[in-house]
């Protein structure tokens, strides 16, 4: 369908099956002769112009130059010297290979026109103005026809002229022969694979795709009545350089490709171009300081990546070749963050980590970088562990990039709240996008848990920063706490200095509630949590034991009369995890032990609870006599006054003169009654 050598000999019979002539000739030659780096005419006349370019030198004539160059007619006119016989075109495009080739095309020997010479005897003739006003029929013309008829119509040729456009900028941009060796690419791309013919794509090699491992041919060139895989054109466009490989991916996307092909062909390319990105050999520990230089460009294995990729951080800073590379990385990277496209899964979450990675290790464009992390958010419920675990590059004390993972968090819950909330979704699939949400937070915070529990080992995360990104997932994403658990236990181990104020501060994340059994009766044996957390912690689990003996007991009553017993603990212990079950009679005791204790404090704590409302009675009374003392106080200064003077007075009496008993009686009796009449 697209083969140069079928195509060339139906259009070949125009011109020449590839061979191209002049009709006029000055000079009678049977060729060019090379010795060393200089080239000469193997003719009698002896040469008058010396051309050179670069090393290279032509021995040439004139005539037949002047006779179809623009360019050198205006050179020679220009310098008033008709006897000049030097020029100097170190920038002609194509070098001395296509001025060559132009020379002969003067001398009119014929010239084998070539998918890999095209391009660059294309351009030499623009540079050296070959055009049709000086001969009909000139280079320009006739390497123009060749590009158009021939090579356009080619798959296999118009991937070698775009390879070869590589170092002919900006004259190949100008020509538009990248435009339009890019346009026929992507149209024979987006074909029907049922019209493709193995044998015509250019295929050398056998290919094994990043998403069509399953259709991967046997051999290089398959039957014609094989099947083609979608992914049939990935690896010959992914040897082009990365500007002409985003005008394709350009070009495809414009022409209606699906996204999900765009996106394994990116990550195909990426896997060819950045050596490390995927490595086939897992490092043997996830320290942020050991390196590994993989150099496996096109082999895109299933096998976990543990963070290989410090190619470049490991070569020396002043290596010139190591510069050079990181910078031609960073370009790749750069243009594939650019051309990836918006749709969620077009490509994998564990692909756009790994170049987050080396984005952040190459320091590219932090806009660049910002987008690639929402990206990541996008899909962060289909991160790993292993994707997650990368390091700091900046100067930062901890191992890992904890912020990092703490923005794509954000960013995650920023999407979730986003889609939740668009009007668009109110449809009658509600409640599948509402558990669908539920389940991808649910995935994303055993992720997170898993990630505090592996950085918690690192002595300088501080504890704002685990608190922080353990609090980031709303108290719905977890049903079971264990695994922050898991996580806290860990950073206490590697933090032992920690006070009791930040003790029960880091443990404040957890929730005593969401603990599974066997974790409650691992936190109640644990001496590093705090007092506080650990009495939380037996509670919950008493009210867990509780409820499931009620439970079992309800079942219990369904049952026979005449066994109660054996049923309600064969009900008990089928309705018990099988590692709980295993240490029942031990953790039996435990409980035992744990409930008595706890009904110890419980009476403790009720005969405190009494005492102290005994002695806050007692203090109530006292406050109030203290008031009413008070009242009285002066009336009862006055009374006493007045006694003392009544008894001098009766001192001075004589004694006939004193009340007697009776008397005295009386009047004390009605003094009391007037005074509680008072």
């Amino acid at each position: 369908m697209w083969e140069s050598e079928s195509e060339s000999a139906a259009v070949g019979q125009q011109y020449g099956g590839g061979v191209l002539t002049s009709t006029k000739h000055g000079v009678k030659t049977e060729g060019f002769v090379q010795r060393g780096h200089s080239w000469y005419v193997a003719t009698d006349i002896p040469s008058d112009f010396l051309v050179q370019i670069g090393e290279s030198s032509f021995h040439l004539h004139k005539y037949p130059l002047l006779s179809r160059s623009g360019k050198l007619n205006r050179i020679i006119y220009e310098s008033r010297d008709p006897d000049i016989n030097k020029i100097v075109m170190d920038d002609i495009p194509g070098g001395p290979e296509a001025f060559e080739l132009a020379a002969k095309f003067c001398y009119g020997i014929a010239v084998d026109l070539t998918a890999g010479n095209i391009s660059g005897l294309r351009c030499a003739a623009e540079y050296l103005e070959m055009t049709e006003d000086l001969e009909e029929g000139n280079l320009i013309f006739k390497t123009e026809a060749f590009l158009s008829y021939v090579v356009l119509s080619s798959w296999r040729d118009s991937i070698v002229v775009l390879k070869s456009c590589e170092k002919l900028s900006p004259w190949a941009e100008n020509l538009q022969i990248v435009r339009r060796c890019s346009e026929s690419i992507a149209w024979k791309a987006c074909a029907n694979p049922k019209g493709i013919r193995w044998s015509y794509t250019g295929r050398t090699a056998k290919i094994s795709s990043p998403r069509w491992n399953s259709m991967s041919m046997k051999d290089s060139s398959p039957s014609r009545n094989q099947q083609v895989p979608p992914d049939w054109w990935f690896e010959d466009v992914s040897i082009l350089r990365i500007d002409h490989f985003v005008r394709v991916v350009t070009a495809i996307k414009v022409k209606g490709m699906r996204f999900e092909l765009i996106g394994a062909s990116i990550m195909h390319y990426a896997t060819k171009w950045l050596p490390g990105l995927i490595s086939d050999t897992a490092l043997q520990n996830d320290e942020a300081s050991s390196c590994s230089i993989s150099n496996s460009s096109s082999n895109t294995s299933g096998n976990s990546w543990k963070g290989g990729l410090h190619m470049v951080v490991a070569a020396p800073r002043d290596d010139a070749s190591s510069s050079l590379q990181a910078k031609d990385h960073r370009l790749i990277i750069e243009s594939l963050i650019s051309i990836i496209p918006p749709q969620k899964d077009s490509v994998t979450c564990s692909f756009l980590l790994r170049l987050l990675r080396m984005a952040n290790m190459l320091k590219v464009a932090p806009a660049l970088v910002t987008e690639l992390e929402k990206r990541v958010g996008m899909q962060f419920e289909q991160a790993t562990l292993a994707d997650l675990l990368i390091p700091c590059y900046n100067k930062s004390e901890t191992m890992y990039d904890v912020d990092l993972v703490q923005r794509l968090l954000e960013h995650f819950l920023v999407q979730e709240q986003t889609e939740t909330s668009s009007p668009g979704r109110q449809s009658f699939s509600d409640k599948h996008m509402g558990s669908s949400n539920l389940n991808a937070k649910a995935r994303v915070a055993r992720l997170v848990d898993s990630y505090l529990t592996e950085v918690s080992r690192d002595r300088n995360l501080s504890l704002t920063k685990f608190q922080v990104l353990a609090e980031a997932l709303p108290e719905s994403a977890r049903t079971c706490d264990d695994g922050l658990y898991r996580a806290i236990d860990s950073y206490l181990k590697a933090h032992p200095t920690l006070s009791e104020h930040e003790r029960k501060r880091l443990c404040r994340v957890m929730d005593c509630q969401k603990l599974s059994i066997d974790a409650c009766l691992h936190a109640a044996q644990n001496e590093r949590l705090p007092l506080r957390v650990v009495v939380q912690v037996l509670f919950s689990e008493q009210v867990k034991i509780s409820n499931a003996l009620a439970s079992s007991s309800l079942k219990g009553d369904d049952e026979s009369l005449n066994h109660p017993m054996v049923v309600n603990r064969k009900t008990l212990l089928e309705g018990t995890p099988q590692s709980f079950q295993e240490g029942w009679s031990t953790a039996k005791k435990d409980i035992n032990t744990l409930k008595f204790e706890l009904e110890s404090v419980k009476a403790k704590y009720l005969e405190l609870q009494n005492d102290m409302e005994t002695l806050q009675k007692q203090f109530d009374k006292m406050m109030l006599k203290q008031k009413h003392t008070s009242a009285w106080s002066s009336g009862w200064k006055k009374l006493t006054k007045f006694t003392k003077t009544t008894n001098v007075e009766n001192h001075d009496v004589p004694p006939h003169q004193l009340p007697t008993a009776s008397e005295e009686h009386n009047r004390k009796t009605t003094r009391r009654w007037r005074n509680s009449i008072s």
